[in-house]
């Protein structure tokens, strides 16, 4: 059911997003920024969609999108943290993963991933999206974790971000059942790496866009991990 927090949560997205799309200057300014401090904005947009992200997963979770204790502003610095090691994963395997298939035999990869699309392109986008996937996905969610189950320790508070976070106690608390079947077997291969398969197909200054609006959908997949959890 549409609660009133529904329409004005949905009113401040758009407020958010729309000028992007109707403003020529607005979508110049970010093509001009993006390209000039492109870690800055990675940060940026992660801090914002991904903490969209996270709202959207409690209110489906919970019938909620904020509560005292949740700690929405520190996850939300947290995922601008975050934002620029995606980038920098981004940026080193979709540059190193055409040289690796060059070096298999397949010839001008790199080039391919230049160009227009082409079948050449999308095998390479889907190796790219593959391989980030495997090596830096599952560290990148055992930690998002890890930092999440950190802050609701610390009430949601500020002070979150700068107490040792107990990796040892968390990490032996998760439940490992969960994020093993669900989160990595099942979310990584049949979501992730082909969603990633479209974001290297992308243009390069819409890709960290795209994976950032991705996590609005990681939002949904955690809630349901939650789900999950408490029910085994």
């Amino acid at each position: 059911m549409i609660k009133k927090a529904d329409i004005l949560f949905i009113a401040v997205v758009a407020a958010l997003l729309v000028p992007f799309f109707i403003s020529d200057s607005v979508y110049e300014a970010y093509k001009t920024t993006n390209a000039a401090h492109p870690y800055v904005m990675a940060f940026i947009k992660f801090m914002i969609l991904s903490s969209v992200g996270e709202m959207v997963g409690l209110r489906i979770k919970q019938g909620i999108y904020y509560y005292k204790g949740y700690g929405i502003l520190p996850r939300a610095i947290v995922w601008g943290i975050f934002g620029v090691l995606i980038a920098f994963a981004m940026n080193i395997f979709k540059n190193g993963t055409p040289v690796l298939l060059q070096s298999l035999g397949i010839e001008d990869a790199c080039a391919a991933m230049q160009g227009s699309f082409t079948w050449k392109k999308l095998v390479g986008a889907c190796c790219i999206s593959t391989a980030m996937n495997t090596f830096f996905a599952p560290v990148f969610m055992t930690v998002h974790k890890i930092t999440d189950t950190h802050i609701l320790a610390c009430n949601g508070s500020l002070k979150s971000l700068v107490t040792p976070i107990p990796f040892g106690n968390i990490l032996s608390s998760l439940n490992w059942k969960v994020q093993w079947d669900f989160v990595f077997k099942k979310t990584i291969p049949l979501f992730w790496i082909p969603a990633h398969t479209i974001t290297f197909m992308l243009p390069g200054e819409f890709q960290v866009l795209f994976a950032a609006s991705l996590s609005i959908v990681l939002g949904l997949l955690l809630s349901m991990a939650a789900v999950m959890s408490r029910q085994s």
